[in-house]
């Protein structure tokens, strides 16, 4: 079954046709990179406006690519949540009219579940396994027991650490996209200039959540305080050492949940996943498989869309005209101890 995927829950206007969950015959991304930098973040009015404009010249070259016609391809699979809304009813809307006039299936597909699959398209990766969903707008912990089997352990009670990278990066006008600023700079920093605080949430019942707001302030407000005595206040250095805590921040918790699940495989999806200093700890691990996307799967992309979507679709799911758009996370199980 050769599906078309189709994503545009943000600033990235992309379409991909897979085979059969696995095989991507093609893959576009056109990204509005460039028209956000000014504003230093994505501007929803434009992202909606531009998605208008190109998603119908995107599709066409995904189809270009994969060498079919229209006519070829089975089903439609759309990100439909979460997301800002205005893009992702671009997308929605352009699926079902699609499907619509070829008489083919068409079904919405979960953002942040897409993500957690990104690297099943590249890998056999058995179940269960500890999914860590890091992205601008979500960080999840969670527990994976099937394609559509999630259950969320841990999350962020404040800022997403995507999002914390991106306002430092804004602040010390570090450039855009700030997680890819950051990552760059602090490879001619000092990670130990700074020492930035680690957050001591109450564990009670969410012994899993993380917190960026503290590490936000510290790094912006209150740098001076942890600065090391010997060390330069330079933008190197703040970029090494709040990367570093950012991402200890995260693997604290990402290795507790292993420890008291007793499930060894990590499997990391979204764009947080590209960052250098995330893989280099991860891959220090030798008590646990950690699986990646490829850098091209850690962004959004349609691939993972349609890769997902062609497992509700075997199951005999599909929305047709009824499929709507919501910019909120649902649908995700919670589970604590």
């Amino acid at each position: 079954m050769k599906v078309l995927g189709i994503e545009t829950s943000c600033d990235e206007c992309a379409a991909a046709v897979v085979e059969d969950g696995r095989k991507i015959l093609s893959s576009r991304v056109a990204t509005q990179i460039d028209l956000h930098r000014e504003y230093n973040g994505v501007v929803p009015e434009i992202a909606s406006r531009i998605h208008t404009e190109w998603i119908r010249p995107v599709v066409g070259e995904a189809l270009a690519e994969a060498g079919l016609r229209k006519e070829d391809i089975d089903a439609v699979a759309v990100t439909n949540r979460p997301g800002l809304i205005g893009s992702l009813l671009v997308g929605v809307n352009f699926a079902k009219s699609f499907a619509y006039a070829l008489g083919i299936p068409c079904v919405g597909v979960d953002h942040l579940r897409a993500h957690v699959y990104a690297a099943h398209l590249e890998q056999d990766i058995d179940y269960p396994y500890i999914g860590l969903l890091v992205s601008g707008g979500n960080t999840v912990l969670c527990e994976v027991r099937g394609f559509d089997d999630l259950t969320v352990r841990g999350t962020t009670i404040d800022d997403a650490v995507g999002e914390a990278f991106d306002k430092v990066a804004k602040f010390y006008d570090l450039g855009y996209p700030g997680g890819v600023a950051v990552d760059k700079l602090s490879r001619e920093g000092d990670p130990d200039a700074f020492v930035f605080p680690m957050p001591r949430l109450y564990k009670g019942d969410h012994p899993y959540d993380v917190s960026y707001s503290g590490l936000k302030n510290a790094v912006i407000n209150q740098r001076h305080q942890f600065l090391r005595p010997d060390a330069a206040d330079t933008k190197a250095n703040i970029a090494a050492s709040f990367q570093k805590r950012a991402v200890d921040i995260l693997l604290k918790k990402l290795f507790k949940l292993c420890d008291d699940t007793g499930i060894k495989r990590v499997v990391a999806g979204g764009g947080v996943a590209a960052n250098s200093y995330l893989r280099q700890e991860l891959a220090g691990r030798k008590d646990l498989t950690v699986i990646f996307p490829s850098l091209k799967l850690c962004g959004d992309n349609a691939a993972m869309v349609a890769g997902i979507g062609w497992h509700y679709l075997k199951r005999g799911d599909a929305d047709g005209l009824r499929l709507s758009a919501s910019p909120r996370v649902g649908g995700f199980r919670k589970s604590y101890p």
